[in-house]
């Protein structure tokens, strides 16, 4: 039971400035940053005058959760009682020390995709999970309210680590100079930055929201879970954890790496060029997630049995989270692409419509969720998220322009693309009949 109680304080504490790093920084800044600065005229200065405005927030945010642990840590875990969080209130302060690290690794690694550098970045998220092994390898003849601090203060050393590692890629791109000149005639010059600055705040705050809609969503789908029989909650955690894998593998990494580039030849007026990158990536994107989406779709009690049944994760529990897997894998596609096409409305600095879009999504999922959760159960849920992403992916090709993704769409890799669906599909109907007999 004291094992159970010491993981669960360090996910509470380690909870909140993940949050915050997801919707905060890594999300909605990278998004904004990216195209304001590649507009900016004065980029040390401008680049500099952002880092120090929100690192200033983030460290007051910080320095106050670590005055009033206990505010923070009730807004997390509103049904610990008052000893818990009590006990709680030290790994809280300690973990939101990350924040402030992570924020400035988000910063320097935005600069650098903007470079188009994108190994550092990648690398250094091995940092911290390097970290927690060794706090929990120092930490192995402990007491469990030791192992906690140790992997608290793993946390925050993991991210000095990820620090480290952008500062030392930033030097050998010539850029630490540059960023440092920033801060030297921050003063001296921030009138002329002034304009900019306040457009980049105009389009921080619709980013938020928009990077918060899914956030949203995955509590909403918790709570409404809540409602329903035994396991539906686990069924929806599972069969999610299956579908973002593909979604963050192929979908989220191509429009990381594809961001700079639709973003400097908007800045330049090149529109030509950026629809020959974003058709390239449209392509790509397509086969690889409509493989997905027919592979998980079809195998999907496979994959879950596979995966989890195992312990007291039963046939039942399979035959239910497949169920939810096949609703998500529905909406793979247009989620997917939808990402792909919403860099046209950041470059172009939309964020407001992008966050409408969002809120719309947001709205459609609500009410079919509502409308399908008696029916269906969690499987209901998992389809009015799908639902609420076709809808997103229409308002975005709307927004991008119709016939311009026609344009993209109307192409011999359309013909490609259903004849590779259905071989792929008459394949993997032979290979379940195959596995069927040893499952």
């Amino acid at each position: 039971m004291e094992q159970i109680y010491t993981a669960i304080f360090f996910f509470v504490a380690f909870k909140l400035p993940n949050l915050f790093r997801r919707i905060f920084a890594e999300g909605a800044f990278t998004q904004v940053f990216i195209p304001a600065y590649a507009h900016s005229e004065h980029k040390s200065v401008f680049s500099a005058n952002i880092f120090v405005l929100f690192l200033s927030i983030i460290v007051v945010i910080t320095l106050l959760v670590n005055i009033l642990p206990s505010l923070a840590t009730q807004a997390i875990a509103v049904g610990f009682d008052e000893k818990t969080i009590a006990m709680a209130e030290p790994y809280v302060a300690i973990n939101f020390w990350y924040l402030p690290l992570i924020f400035a690794v988000t910063f320097l690694s935005t600069m650098l995709q903007y470079k188009r550098h994108f190994a550092t970045t990648a690398f250094s998220t091995a940092l911290l999970n390097i970290s927690l092994i060794a706090a929990l390898y120092l930490s192995e003849d402990k007491s469990q309210n030791e192992i906690v601090y140790y992997l608290s203060y793993g946390v925050v050393i993991g991210g000095i680590l990820q620090l480290i590692s952008h500062l030392i890629a930033i030097h050998q791109l010539g850029l630490l100079k540059s960023f440092c000149g920033g801060f030297k005639y921050l003063k001296l010059k921030s009138y002329k930055i002034k304009n900019e600055t306040k457009k980049f705040q105009k389009q921080f705050f619709p980013a938020i929201w928009g990077n918060s809609t899914p956030q949203v969503s995955a509590f909403l789908d918790t709570f409404l879970a809540s409602f329903l029989v035994s396991g539906s909650i686990s069924y929806l955690y599972y069969a999610n954890r299956i579908f973002q894998l593909p979604l963050a593998i192929f979908a989220i990494a191509t429009s990381i790496a594809l961001f700079p580039s639709i973003a400097r030849y908007i800045k330049n007026n090149d529109e030509a060029k950026a629809l020959a990158y974003l058709k390239k990536a449209f392509w790509f994107l397509a086969f690889l997630l409509t493989a997905s989406t027919i592979g998980g779709y079809m195998l999907s009690y496979e994959i879950i049995w596979l995966l989890f049944e195992r312990g007291s994760f039963g046939a039942n529990d399979t035959l239910e989270s497949a169920a939810v897997l096949q609703m998500y894998m529905i909406g793979l596609l247009p989620l997917g692409l939808q990402k792909l096409f919403l860099l046209w409305l950041y470059a172009n600095e939309q964020q407001m419509r992008a966050a409408k879009i969002a809120t719309f999504s947001l709205l459609f999922y609500i009410v079919f969720a509502l409308m399908l959760i008696s029916p269906m159960g969690a499987s209901g849920l998992a389809l009015a998220g799908t639902i609420g992403g076709f809808v997103g992916f229409a308002l975005t090709i709307k927004a991008f322009g119709v016939k311009n993704f026609f344009d993209i769409v109307v192409s011999k890799n359309a013909l490609y693309l259903a004849a590779g669906s259905v071989l792929l599909t008459i394949v993997l109907l032979l290979f379940k009949d195959f596995i069927a007999v040893y499952i």
